[in-house]
């Protein structure tokens, strides 16, 4: 998930007493924890390395600093934690994150996500929580924006998501949900105070746009994920299908629906071989009404602010929205402490008022990869990504992009 930061090496193990049977000879491996207690001379916790117990909470943490073209530097605390609730040889790993991050354009973004997997599988309860105080730049509708005409405007924001699934088949799921979406305190892009391009401007006043919106929706959902470790996957699939529905019996500002489809899968490449050919689609389609312009579909708003490596934050914005992405992942050392990625992506946006898709933004890129916590296979992942018309930019996360 997108943190966008540059970590200070600061790292805590909490012990329960959970786990996963594991064939890894964890002694063999080197994450950062590993560097520290050699730099300082002395053990900083106990770590098992024959194998994951159950009980046990993997814990990655750190102040940090950071950049990104949204947000240019930035300051930030983040942890994640990875744990098991059983013993079975298909436990999936449970993951905890969350961040608080204040930024050198007066941002402050305050985020708490998990997800979490019950004894045997049975249910899977998916949070993602935010509070965002966020100046920012928008550049209008549809994929043929220009990146040197966009409009200053600033928002509070508030997202609740709550899903709850249920084990129908092995790894198959399904369940039911809700979404809020409230924005308020929205400035610079009216007409009483525009703040920008007026071109860019009349377009989102066209569409339409105002101080505040809500939106406020139940979910249905289906998921197939036989994937062991979410965080860093090393092969099977995942795939979930969200329908939401708006409406203004519950609060809505008005009616609308829309579809998410979020397909991984990956693929040992070579077989033998712990490197990795990853591929991902992120379909986000409008199939009635019309959102408010800060829900609609758009680059790096996906729920893991990933998607548009290559592009800033908000760079295109539409009702309907077409992502690809294929990664390489490959190890640079045999410990496992450093690796690279190499990667391509490609999104598209329908043009407002039509739902025609007109054009295609594809960038490309590569990175570096550090071994944060080896237990839960945490990675520090730093890559650079260009796209067309100039665009390009250092991106980075506490964990795999997808």
């Amino acid at each position: 998930m997108a943190l966008r930061f540059l970590p200070f090496v600061l790292c805590i193990t909490v012990q329960f007493t959970f786990a996963q049977q594991d064939t890894t000879d964890y002694s063999k491996q080197r994450d950062l924890i590993d560097v520290a207690e050699r730099v300082l001379g002395k053990p900083l916790m106990k770590r098992d390395t024959v194998k994951k117990k159950s009980g046990r909470i993997y814990f990655s943490g750190s102040p940090s600093v950071g950049y990104s073209l949204a947000s240019r530097w930035a300051g930030l605390v983040v942890a994640n934690g990875a744990f098991y609730t059983s013993e079975e040889k298909d436990a999936k790993l449970s993951n905890v994150y969350l961040d608080a991050l204040y930024t050198q354009n007066k941002q402050l973004v305050v985020h708490i996500q998990s997800n979490l997997w019950t004894a045997r599988n049975r249910f899977n309860i998916v949070n993602d929580w935010r509070y965002y105080s966020y100046p920012q730049k928008t550049y209008g509708l549809g994929g043929n924006s220009d990146l040197n005409k966009f409009a200053n405007q600033s928002f509070q924001y508030l997202r609740l998501y709550q899903t709850v699934l249920k084990s129908i088949k092995p790894n198959l799921y399904a369940g039911v949900g809700y979404g809020l979406d409230y924005h308020w305190k929205i400035t610079g892009t009216s007409f009483d105070a525009p703040d920008g391009d007026v071109s860019v401007i009349s377009n989102i006043n066209a569409y339409g746009i105002s101080s505040n919106s809500l939106s406020s929706g139940l979910t249905a959902n289906l998921l197939f994920d036989n994937r062991l470790n979410s965080i860093n996957s090393s092969n099977g699939s995942y795939a979930s299908i969200m329908y939401r529905v708006n409406t203004t019996d519950l609060g809505s500002d008005n009616n609308w629906q829309s579809l998410l489809v979020d397909l991984r899968h990956y693929i040992p490449f070579p077989q033998s071989s712990e490197n990795v050919l990853a591929f991902w689609s992120y379909s986000w389609l409008t199939l009635g009404g019309n959102p408010p312009y800060l829900d609609l579909p758009s680059t790096g708003w996906d729920t893991y602010g990933n998607t548009g490596e290559g592009y800033i934050q908000g760079r295109f914005r539409d009702k309907n929205m077409i992502f690809v992405e294929a990664e390489y992942r490959f190890k640079l050392t045999k410990n496992g402490l450093f690796g690279g990625v190499i990667f391509a992506n490609a999104q598209s946006f329908s043009q407002w008022p039509n739902t025609n898709f007109q054009s295609v933004a594809p960038a490309a890129g590569f990175g570096l990869r550090t071994k944060f916590n080896k237990y839960s296979r945490t990675n520090i992942a730093i890559d650079y990504g260009f796209g067309q018309g100039g665009s390009q930019g250092i991106f980075v996360n506490l964990g795999e992009v997808f």
